[in-house]
């Protein structure tokens, strides 16, 4: 099954998106900040990025859903700084502290190769962009740069969910599996811990269009996905996520049929410890609440992480090598 962004490659498409998206950094309005920074003359707005991607790691990562990790990893790369301020970020090294990430700057071409690295030399089953939502024309232009290389493998938007309506149509045909969070239900609680407004609209009319994209989950005959939407939903302490009215949205307005990957990895990380709604990781009684939803939604398709995965997922981007430890993946 060949990805459509090699089709839109071979009739200028993408050189045409690539160049769009591009443009639009000038006043740069790729997600929904809209900070109106010129990042192409290096002025810097909420995320802290100028033109050239910043590329935190690139490694094969065993503990993503099992179908994108399968048996040889999903070929990973995480890029730097980000969109949103979460107080408990676990990836808070690269995301957060910006000003160590400006020694990760990587030109588009030398993103093609460690594509091509992750594809030829990993063997790796996908190409999964981890906190995309600021780097779309970046990310466009470095895809266009792979395809002449080889590079065939589906691409997964792996993303926050705070992210532009506008900028995911130029991403029609070029993402081939959408991975986003929904994290909260409600406008406070998300511009209390994420400093992000109007998260909950924004987050939604996102995930509309990426299911307009790409639909339910397809997977081959080796049960790895090569298209589809997956929605991530972490369960958060005291009810912070909203679990019950994002779920029900999802049932609602998208499908009962959509894969869901519900997350109890939750851990105190950053700044939570000290919030004391956010300083505890979940209950069993928190989990079985919302496990028992959905049953009550109908929604059957996808995964569940086991109680006490928040040990297992922790990253430690100075680690050399891999962030990651190779623990086991979790999810039933």
């Amino acid at each position: 099954m060949e990805p459509g962004y090699v089709a839109l490659y071979r009739s200028g498409e993408l050189e045409r998106r690539a160049e769009r998206l591009e443009a639009r950094l000038a006043v740069c309005d790729i997600c929904p900040r809209e900070c109106r920074v010129d990042r192409l003359n290096g002025e810097l707005g909420f995320c802290h990025s100028a033109y050239l991607p910043i590329v935190a790691a690139v490694c094969a990562h065993h503990g993503e859903e099992p179908v994108l990790s399968g048996s040889r990893g999903s070929g990973t790369v995480f890029l730097g700084n980000c969109n949103m301020r979460c107080v408990y970020c676990q990836n808070h090294q690269i995301s957060q502290d910006w000003q160590r990430q400006e020694s990760n700057e990587m030109s588009a071409h030398t993103l093609a190769q460690r594509m091509l690295y992750l594809q030829d030399e990993l063997g790796c089953h996908n190409i999964n962009f981890v906190s995309p939502s600021h780097f779309v024309p970046q990310l466009v232009r470095s895809v266009l740069e792979a395809v002449p290389l080889g590079l065939r493998l589906p691409l997964v938007y792996n993303t926050n969910g705070y992210d532009s309506v506008t900028t995911l149509k130029e991403l029609d045909g070029v993402m081939d599996i959408y991975l986003p969070d929904l994290r909260y239900a409600s406008d406070a609680r998300a511009s209390e811990f994420s400093q992000a407004p109007h998260y909950v609209s924004r987050a939604r009319e996102a995930i509309k269009e990426m299911y307009r994209q790409v639909g339910d989950l397809l997977v081959d005959e080796n049960g790895l996905a090569q298209r589809g939407l997956i929605i991530r939903h972490l369960i958060l302490p005291n009810g912070l996520a909203g679990s019950e009215e994002s779920l029900a949205w999802i049932a609602r307005e998208l499908s009962p049929t959509v894969s869901l990957s519900i997350m109890s990895q939750y851990s105190p990380q950053y700044r939570a410890p000290g919030v004391p709604l956010l300083s505890r990781i979940i209950s069993r009684a928190e989990y079985e609440t919302v496990l028992g939803l959905l049953d009550r939604l109908g929604l059957e398709n996808g995964w569940v992480q086991q109680m006490g995965a928040s040990d297992n997922y922790l990253p430690d981007f100075d680690r050399q090598g891999h962030p990651f430890s190779l623990a086991t993946d979790e999810r039933e």
